[in-house]
């Protein structure tokens, strides 16, 4: 059975677009690319000594489900070399699973939809480009009303536009 899951991806080491357009292409063993939003440069979050980072949100089409698809995207940061080590630090390559379809997952290392999502404006800004209309399945809400109810704050800037699809090959 398909469903169509909504990734955030983030970088804030070496070549952090480089990184993200790997990741994306990785992403192709997980299930179909159907869309990619823009690349956004945001700066961190909670641990801020950090360089900037640079984040996009792909729309996957999948047949995996929800474990399935966290080992593949888990394999992908491993083979891009994520070494797990200072909390929400520095990273070569981030990839979190946002939205899987409208399912809600509470298990030991796996929360769907994912528990931050909706303070997030780094996610919620590539989100709503590609999905404004697409529901948090606990909220209620679309990705553009809880981007649009974020204090201010969370700098976020669009390095790139507009956004691209899996079909652009």
């Amino acid at each position: 059975m398909h469903k169509i899951v909504y990734l955030s991806l983030g970088s804030n080491l070496g070549d952090r677009i480089a990184q993200l357009e790997t990741a994306i292409q990785q992403l192709g063993s997980c299930g179909q690319i159907v869309a990619v939003s823009s690349f956004f440069e945001t700066e961190p979050v909670e641990f801020t000594a950090q360089p900037w980072f640079v984040n996009c949100v792909v729309k996957l089409d999948t047949e995996k489900m929800p474990r399935q698809l966290l080992a593949c995207i888990l394999e992908i940061e491993s083979r891009m070399g994520r070494r797990r080590g200072q909390d929400k630090g520095p990273r070569t390559i981030d990839l979190d699973i946002l939205l899987f379809g409208n399912s809600v997952v509470e298990t030991k290392g796996l929360i769907i939809p994912h528990p931050a999502l909706h303070q997030r404006r780094f996610v919620l800004e590539p989100l709503a480009e590609i999905a404004p209309q697409v529901r948090h399945p606990v909220f209620k809400r679309t990705a553009r009303e809880l981007r649009d109810a974020l204090p201010p704050g969370q700098a976020v800037r669009r390095l790139t536009g507009p956004p691209r699809t899996g079909n652009d090959d």
